[in-house]
C-alpha cells in the first residue's frame, strides 16, 4: 500500500514508474490534510519504528511517499493501526539527494529503494519494482551483500 502525500513533483518521485504497472500488487492511496484516509492494520515503514522482520509479513506493508518534512503531517491523516517498523541499517541509497530546506535522516532511501529493501527483509524480494528506476544498477551494486543471490 502506497500513500502519496504532499505536493512534490511526480517527475522526481522514484515510485512514479510503478503507477502504470498493473501486474504489481500495489494499492495507491492519496492522503489529504482535510480528511482521514483509512488504511486498516498495517506495517508502516517508519524511521523510528522497531526493526522490520519477516514476521511482519502478516500485515500489508504501508509506505508513505512524501518528503521527510511532511511525514508527521501525513501520518496525522491516516486512520488505522500502524505498526511502525524501520529497515535494518546498512542500506545505501543510489538516489542523488539534495535539499535546501531539510536534511534527510542518515541512511535515508528513495521511496522505491525503501520498498524494494522491505521486500528483501520480508523474504519476498521483488525486483519487478526496479526496471523504471534510473539508479537501479547502482542500487543493486551498492547493496549486493544485503540482497543475496
Amino acid at each position: 500500500m502506497i500513500v502519496r502525500y504532499g505536493g512534490e513533483s511526480p517527475r522526481k518521485c522514484s515510485l512514479t514508474p510503478l503507477r502504470a504497472r498493473t501486474e504489481l500488487p500495489l494499492r495507491w492511496l492519496r492522503a489529504h490534510a482535510q480528511r482521514l484516509t483509512a488504511v486498516g492494520e498495517v506495517t508502516l515503514l517508519h524511521p523510528d519504528g522497531e526493526p522490520l522482520t519477516a514476521a511482519d509479513r502478516v500485515r500489508p506493508l504501508l509506505l508513505v511517499d512524501c518528503s521527510w518534512r511532511h511525514l508527521a503531517g501525513a501520518l496525522r491523516c491516516l486512520h488505522g493501526t500502524l505498526h511502525r517498523r524501520r529497515l535494518p541499517g546498512g542500506w545505501v541509497t543510489a538516489y542523488p539527494r539534495a535539499s535546501r530546506t531539510c536534511s534527510d535522516p542518515a541512511g535515508g532511501l528513495a521511496s522505491v529503494e525503501a520498498l524494494h529493501a522491505a521486500t528483501v527483509v520480508l523474504g519476498c524480494r521483488d525486483d519487478r519494482l526496479l526496471p523504471g528506476y534510473p539508479f537501479r544498477d547502482d542500487w543493486l551494486a551498492r547493496n549486493a551483500a544485503r540482497l543475496g543471490p
